[in-house]
């Protein structure tokens, strides 16, 4: 493969040569057509009942609407068109609640939330958009306003996603706190049932929330009844922060891992939060190992990339296959600096491991290139590498734990047995959503 590698740009290290602190320097950047990731409209879209109004320049709407139509979701979405003129005329505030209320009244009905979306322009101009919300509140005292932003601005501070997966919590109103109750937050999908971690809080009878249950805002709202907010994903730590801050219950982060050790750290956690028993876990690790052990024996050597996109910690995931006999030779990825252990163990003891950065401008030049038959482990190592053996999943695929390992195991067999049309399927933009495509 010889794609473009520049000393000051590279597109690809060795992992022996890479540095941790920063694996790749930022510059122009490219966006595969991988579609699959969902955005801040996705995710906006999983608060029951929720009307999104986004204010911003029409070269943003665009992407906003089409996505909002693949959807099949487009009677949940109006928009406010910002032009030039209404930066210099001293309206924007005005401008942007004359509008929410046109939007409102034509409507035909109360949404009982919207979430209203400024956008990069707005923040440049210095927009308040705490009187915003109050003016709108104070007209329309029966919906609730929630402020979300569609900014890359935020991607150097807090990012657009974290943002996101923050603010679809914004409605919710303070109830007593029931110690029966565990909330799951920050995911856009609902953790796998058949996890040990949903395994260990059904069992010993808490009642389980997650924003992916919800049909109704009713039910939503009962959201914030959860004594224990439980975060797996990163992206969801400032959602588990914030509402132990509003509303007093506790959150504990308890990131997906691929390491054996790691996953029963977690769940000790769990278990000492909600003061019961631990459970063993012999069986569970038996049978992720049985079921990596049939994925290596149908699979071979067959060459292995993993992409950020798939799991969170794609690093833990390469040492896991290596430690168990796969060949994987290459990881798409821009960052590691959660997985340290992983990094160096596989710096050490596979230090010809490729990375590869998934936004380098020349990393266009990829998918055209002649590659081995590759086993893609992710939506973007699919494209990259150009093959139909995949495994399709995002952000990991609501699986978690020795079960998730035994899972994912599960589908890189089916992936290496059974290709899947790339073209079709990256395509669709929001994995999981409907889709009119």
């Amino acid at each position: 493969m010889s794609v473009t590698n520049t000393p000051d740009r590279p597109s690809f290290v060795k992992i022996a040569d890479a540095d941790i602190n920063g694996i790749f320097p930022s510059g122009l950047e490219y966006n595969p057509p991988a579609r699959g990731m969902w955005n801040i409209v996705h995710t906006g879209m999983l608060v029951p009942e929720a009307h999104e109004i986004f204010a911003c320049a029409q070269g943003c709407l665009r992407g906003v609407i089409l996505t909002a139509a693949e959807m099949f979701e487009l009677d949940r979405l109006s928009w406010i068109s910002v032009s030039e003129e209404d930066m210099f005329d001293g309206t924007l505030e005005s401008d942007i609640i004359d509008g929410v209320c046109e939007i409102i009244e034509k409507l035909g009905h109360r949404p009982p939330v919207v979430l209203l979306y400024l956008s990069c322009i707005h923040l440049f101009a210095g927009v308040d958009f705490d009187v915003i919300i109050g003016e709108l509140s104070a007209k329309y005292p029966d919906i609730h306003f929630v402020d979300c932003y569609m900014t890359p601005t935020m991607r150097t501070t807090v990012s657009p996603v974290m943002k996101m997966s923050s603010q679809i919590y914004g409605a919710l109103q303070p109830l007593p706190l029931d110690k029966k109750c565990v909330a799951i937050v920050g995911n856009d999908r609902a953790t796998d049932e058949d996890s040990e971690l949903v395994r260990i809080i059904r069992e010993n009878g808490f009642t389980l929330y997650d924003i992916a249950y919800c049909k109704t805002f009713e039910e939503y709202l009962q959201m914030a009844k959860a004594a224990v907010n439980i975060s797996y994903i990163p992206t969801g730590v400032l959602a588990g922060d914030e509402l132990k801050e509003r509303f007093g219950g506790e959150h504990i982060h308890i990131p997906f891992s691929c390491d054996f050790d790691t996953i029963e750290e977690n769940y000790k956690t769990l278990c000492d939060t909600l003061g019961v028993d631990m459970p063993d876990f012999e069986e569970d690790k038996k049978a992720a190992l049985q079921s990596l052990k049939n994925a290596k024996a149908i699979i071979g050597d067959t060459p292995i990339a993993i992409d950020y996109t798939a799991v969170t910690r794609p690093f833990e995931l390469a040492r896991l296959l290596c430690e168990q006999g796969f060949d994987v030779r290459y990881v798409v990825a821009d960052s590691a600096g959660a997985e340290p252990q992983a990094f160096e163990w596989l710096k050490i003891n596979r230090p010809e491991l490729l990375i590869y950065s998934p936004v380098n401008v020349n990393m266009l030049e990829m998918p055209d290139e002649p590659h081995e038959d590759i086993l893609a482990i992710g939506q973007k190592a699919a494209y990259y590498f150009a093959s139909d053996r995949f495994v399709n999943i995002i952000v990991n695929g609501g699986y978690y734990g020795f079960s998730g390992i035994r899972k994912i195991a599960d589908l890189m067999t089916d992936a290496y047995l059974n290709k899947k049309d790339r073209a079709q399927l990256l395509r669709l933009k929001g994995m999981g959503c409907a889709s009119c495509l």
